[in-house]
């Protein structure tokens, strides 16, 4: 859900993920917060972001059936919850200017010439 916000840029999410490390850890399976939080995802950024960290197994598009879907939520769950970028970076996608990930913290704090 970050985005780019250097200025003048208008095309600034979903920034794009360069990652050189990345972790998975485990977290408590709650189906009814997935379904909760379904309408807010973006799901083709996620699918995405997912791809760009080594998670493929996501299905191109979705419906609210698929919630249903213990398979799917399982999967859905882990993109979302437990895979963590660790080391690498975010890239706008409009100006290609990279925002370093360390320690899992992204640094998108703007240079002078860019606010």
């Amino acid at each position: 859900m970050l985005q780019c916000h250097i200025k003048g840029v208008v095309n600034g999410y979903p920034l794009k993920i360069e990652a050189e490390k990345v972790e998975t850890r485990e977290t408590d399976y709650e189906p009814d917060f997935l379904r909760h939080i379904f309408p807010r995802i973006q799901w083709d950024a996620l699918r995405e972001a997912a791809a760009a960290m080594g998670v493929d197994d996501l299905p191109e598009s979705v419906s609210e059936e698929m919630l249903e879907d213990e398979s799917f939520l399982k999967r859905f769950h882990h993109a979302l919850l437990e895979v963590h970028l660790e080391q690498g970076a975010l890239v706008c996608p409009e100006t290609g200017r990279k925002f370093v990930v360390s320690d899992g913290i992204p640094n998108l704090l703007l240079r002078e010439d860019e606010c």
